[in-house]
């Protein structure tokens, strides 16, 4: 239903390996790995976590697959003879052209309701992290909001000192044209024009 995605860019590594080992008990169809693939070709990882689940599928392998390994037979191999990674490649040293995003924060869940939207310019290639910084050096007591870093990049846990709650089962959401995004703040890099809305939800 969502050309190859399977949840998120996050849960893409670990379902693939599932898959990949449970493929001879997989019902009630068989599998189409083909289009899940294509999904993780045209990603660019960022995340050392996501990486990490998403390499063993790519050579065809599982967690699983650790409690066979020989490792006797890989011991003496050598940094030139093992899979190298792609480099990451940037524009260091080129200006990059200004864009626009659209930003706003909703809660219309909890305590006083609010709604707060601007615009704010940011060089192209900026993460969603970057621009919230933006709109938040611009405007503190509207747009401030923490962070905590973990695995998998910087988790955002409060906007404009509302924070998400495990016991009451609320976190702020990012969407994109009302679709949830499928990457964090860290990575997640807003288009010319787009429209981010980060919206205070219930799971």
């Amino acid at each position: 239903k969502r050309n190859g995605m399977i949840g998120n860019i996050y849960s893409m590594g670990l379902a693939l390996q599932a898959l990949e080992a449970t493929r001879k008990f997989y019902a009630p169809r068989e599998w189409d790995c083909a289009q899940a693939f294509s999904v993780v070709y045209a990603h660019d990882y960022q995340q050392p976590m996501a990486m990490a689940q998403v390499l063993p599928a790519l050579v065809g392998r599982s967690y699983l697959d650790v409690a066979g390994l020989d490792c006797a037979a890989t011991k003496n191999m050598s940094p030139g003879r093992q899979l190298p990674l792609s480099p990451v490649l940037g524009t260091h040293g080129i200006p990059r052209a200004p864009i626009q995003v659209h930003y706003s924060i909703t809660n219309s869940l909890q305590g006083k309701h609010f709604h707060y939207s601007t615009s704010v310019t940011v060089p192209s290639d900026s993460t969603l992290l970057q621009v919230m910084e933006v709109a938040a050096e611009e405007n503190p007591q509207t747009f401030s909001f923490q962070t905590e870093q973990t695995s998998w990049g910087p988790y955002v846990t409060s906007i404009h000192g509302l924070a998400g709650s495990t016991e009451d089962r609320t976190y702020w959401q990012f969407l994109s044209a009302g679709d949830a995004l499928d990457e964090g703040v860290g990575t997640y890099k807003p288009h010319d024009g787009e429209h981010i809305q980060a919206v205070f939800s219930t799971y």
